[in-house]
């Protein structure tokens, strides 16, 4: 089965983040739904993360060595995908049955065309769908299982199939016993979402920090998930939403007042008050508010143990967070150690270098590994690792050396610890090398701003 090419295909997980921008009507406007106690096993964390380290390098090189053997890595992917598509097609048939609503044809349509591999077919179909899918329609019962199916299609299209392989087993293969796993980008959800499901071993409960704002979402997984997850209830999620635009209020209004003191507005975070009435958009914000209800979930699941491979920056996260291997252990207990410090530069170093190796990779490849390096490399930072985190975003920028993410990290860094020259002519070079990046790069100097042009 082949993907055949698209002429517009989107960025990856940057529709993903656009359409959770609908939380901020539609948190209010969804019927709350009752969600279950979760009933899932309790975990043990008993093994040492060096045993783990281990683990994950033996599955690795067994991965890789079983390759010749096996079928190629297209005939795989095209497998279970279409494997995919028939449970996410099963689960969309199971949904319309417990709501009792009809089923547009371009439903069945759509999962006829992930079945026979044609992308042009899926993606002009999906279109077709996403313009019903509108607040309080029918359509958002069974979005997210529609939203599921397109995003492996989407990555498949996207990778080449053994890099798709490498970085969702990659994923998978780091996840202990009974993890969680939440996605954040759209490889790191889709991808990994998609092997999970159709992998002969342990399956996973797998979600997405992303759209916990969405009520539909959330319903979506009492649906699927309820008997294993306690979920943020409505309340819950209004609270979180109130909780965040009370801050995001008080840090604008200070901005406004002491215009001099630096600015606690988070660059890409609009905050508009009007007539004391504050209303909020934009990534910052709804991945903000996930943020909240992302702790909310974690509390409400203590014996569940919970990794992350991150979509965006979430400060809360980071305390009590251990690597493991490409991803994050959440509320893991143990501080980071300097040897599991230097593990995590010595695993995106190998990383690395296996990309070079393998010839010439994607820029979508690319941005994927070195994002999640950089993730890596902020959580270091947050433990106070200065020099190993400039050694990962170093790693990350030499991975796509067109990262603004990477460039960020490795500058500030560098300025925190005393290195501002270095900085300065990083910014310079990488202006240079992407002349189309100059505001980006202006945005950073002024963040920084110690650091000279």
């Amino acid at each position: 089965m082949e993907l055949k090419p698209s002429k517009d295909a989107k960025r990856p997980w940057r529709w993903l983040l656009a359409g959770c921008l609908f939380i901020l009507l539609a948190a209010w406007l969804l019927p709350s739904f009752k969600t279950k106690q979760a009933s899932g096993p309790s975990l043990s964390t008993n093994a040492s993360n060096a045993d783990h380290w281990r683990a994950l390098n033996d599955r690795w090189a067994a991965s890789h060595a079983a390759k010749a053997n096996s079928a190629s890595a297209e005939e795989i992917v095209a497998r279970r995908l279409k494997q995919f598509g028939a449970k996410r097609r099963a689960l969309v048939d199971q949904l319309a049955k417990k709501y009792k609503i009809d089923l547009p044809a371009d439903v069945k349509r759509f999962f006829d065309a992930l079945d026979a591999g044609n992308w042009d077919d899926i993606h002009r179909l999906y279109k077709s769908l996403d313009a019903l899918n509108s607040p309080g329609s029918d359509v958002r019962k069974y979005w997210r299982a529609i939203l599921e199916a397109y995003g492996a299609a989407e990555q498949v299209h996207l990778w080449p199939a053994q890099q798709l392989l490498d970085y969702g087993n990659g994923v998978l293969n780091s996840l202990k016993p009974g993890m969680v796993y939440f996605g954040g980008t759209d490889p790191g959800c889709f991808i990994c979402t998609m092997l999970n499901e159709t992998s002969q071993g342990e399956q996973h409960l797998t979600l997405t920090q992303n759209a916990l704002a969405d009520s539909s979402y959330l319903e979506y997984l009492s649906a699927i998930h309820g008997d294993s997850l306690s979920l943020p209830t409505q309340e819950e999620q209004n609270n979180a939403f109130s909780q965040y635009v009370e801050d995001a209020t008080k840090r604008a209004q200070h901005d406004a007042q002491f215009p001099e003191e630096p600015k606690q507005v988070l660059p890409g975070e609009n905050i508009t008050i009007t007539d004391g009435h504050t209303s909020v958009s934009g990534q910052v914000a709804v991945m903000s508010i996930n943020n909240i209800l992302t702790q909310t979930l974690l509390q409400k699941n203590p014996d569940l143990s919970f990794a992350m491979e991150e979509s965006f920056p979430m400060a809360s996260t980071y305390a009590g967070s251990t690597p493991l291997g490409p991803i994050v252990q959440l509320r893991a207990g143990d501080s980071i150690t300097a040897d599991a410090a230097s593990q995590v530069v010595n695993y995106w170093q190998n990383e690395a270098q296996n990309l070079q190796a393998g010839g010439e990779t994607s820029t979508t490849v690319l941005s994927s590994y070195a994002h999640d390096a950089t993730a890596q490399g902020d959580l270091l930072a947050k433990n106070n690792y200065p020099a190993q985190a400039e050694q990962a975003y170093q790693t990350a920028l030499d991975i796509s050396p067109a990262s603004v993410e990477a460039l960020s990290g490795l500058t500030r860094a560098l300025t925190q610890q005393g290195q501002v020259d270095q900085a300065a002519q990083i910014l310079d070079t990488f202006l240079q090398n992407n002349p189309a990046q100059s505001q980006a790069v202006s945005n950073l100097r002024q963040q920084l701003g110690s650091v000279p042009h």
